[in-house]
Formats: structure tokens, C-alpha cells, sequence
């Protein structure tokens, strides 16, 4: 890749970066802004990623190349928890991928990737019978759009929750959690 190329690239991820991270509502967020904040003219997007959608799933898989990397000797619990934590911080960028025109958030390499890990721990703990849909259900939990509407649920402890769903799904033996605000979550009943 040349220079000025790669230089261009990285001034459009990180003016998109910011620009998500402030947006209260990351429909908002336009390939025209993207542009005059990274300096570049609007060609410059289409040419380096093809539309809105490719920028965002160009930022997106940077982002979780950065943050999501696998751990093997994680749970399934704690990964979910860094997923819920991921999209909890990239919020904007997260919605902005769900949503995007034909975005299925099912068809990217990070869900599969993530799918294939969590059909690997339900399959562990279960056996293969009905792994695959499970991965997927547990998944569902840490959609983006979740994460967005419990935002306004302080009264709701969404890290003690994945802890008791991956309990009662892999059958695994109930932890207490830190939630994200640093507050033991309460014990898991049966």
C-alpha cells in the first residue's frame, strides 16, 4: 500500500472512530463528516472502502483485532462479558454495524468467529446437540441494540446476567461477577 494511502486510511478510521464514539445517534454519522474530519475528500472513502457499510466493517474489525482477540482458556461467561464490555464502549460503531442497509449483524467474520468459540464451549459442556443454535442464543444477548436499551436500566445487571444465562445454558458452576460498575452481583438462584 502506498504512503499517502495508507496515511489517508488511517486519518478516515480514526475520524470515523471519533465521530462514532460522540455520536448520540450513529445513523448520523455521514461519509461527508467522515471525510472533512479526516481531511480527505469524500472519493477518498468510496476508493479506500467502497461505501458507509465497508467503513464501518473496516473500523469494526479493526476495533475487535484490537480488543476481542481469542483467549482459549477463557469461558464462555468471560467472553461474553468482554463482548457486552466491547460494545458497551464502541456503542456507535457497534449500532452503526447492526444497522447498517443489508447488515445482517449475523454476516461478519467477528460473529463467526465468536459463534464458532461459543459453539465449541456449549458443545464441551452440552454435547453437539443443538450447540450451533445455543452459540447463537447466547450471542443474542450481547446484540448491540440489547446493550443500547439497557443503557436506560440501571436496576439491571447485564454482566451478573450473562454469568447466570452462560450458567444455566453450559450447566457450569455459578460465579459472583464485578459488574461493570465495580458492584458484586448477586448470587445466582436456581
Amino acid at each position: 500500500m502506498r504512503a499517502d494511502k495508507a496515511r489517508n486510511r488511517e486519518a478516515v478510521l480514526a475520524a470515523a472512530e471519533q465521530l462514532f464514539a460522540r455520536a448520540t445517534d450513529p445513523d448520523e454519522v455521514s461519509m461527508d463528516a467522515v471525510a472533512a474530519a479526516a481531511g480527505v475528500g469524500k472519493g477518498t472513502i468510496f476508493r479506500g472502502f467502497g461505501d458507509r457499510r465497508g467503513l464501518i466493517q473496516a473500523l469494526y474489525d479493526e476495533q475487535v483485532a484490537r480488543e476481542l482477540a481469542a483467549d482459549p482458556a477463557e469461558s464462555a461467561a468471560e467472553l461474553l462479558t468482554r463482548v457486552w464490555t466491547f460494545k458497551h464502549r464502541h456503542r456507535g460503531l457497534t449500532l452503526a454495524l447492526e444497522r447498517e442497509g443489508h447488515g445482517s449483524p449475523y454476516a461478519n467474520a467477528a460473529y463467526a468467529r465468536l459463534h464458532a468459540e461459543l459453539t465449541a464451549h456449549v458443545t464441551r459442556a452440552r454435547g453437539p446437540a443443538d450447540a450451533p443454535f445455543l452459540a447463537h442464543a447466547l450471542l443474542a444477548a450481547v446484540r448491540s441494540d440489547l446493550v443500547e436499551h439497557l443503557r436506560t436500566h440501571p436496576d439491571v445487571d447485564p454482566i451478573a446476567g450473562l454469568h447466570a444465562l452462560t450458567h444455566h445454558i453450559l450447566g457450569t458452576a455459578p460465579d459472583h461477577p464485578r459488574s461493570e460498575a465495580g458492584r458484586t452481583s448477586r448470587p445466582v438462584s436456581h
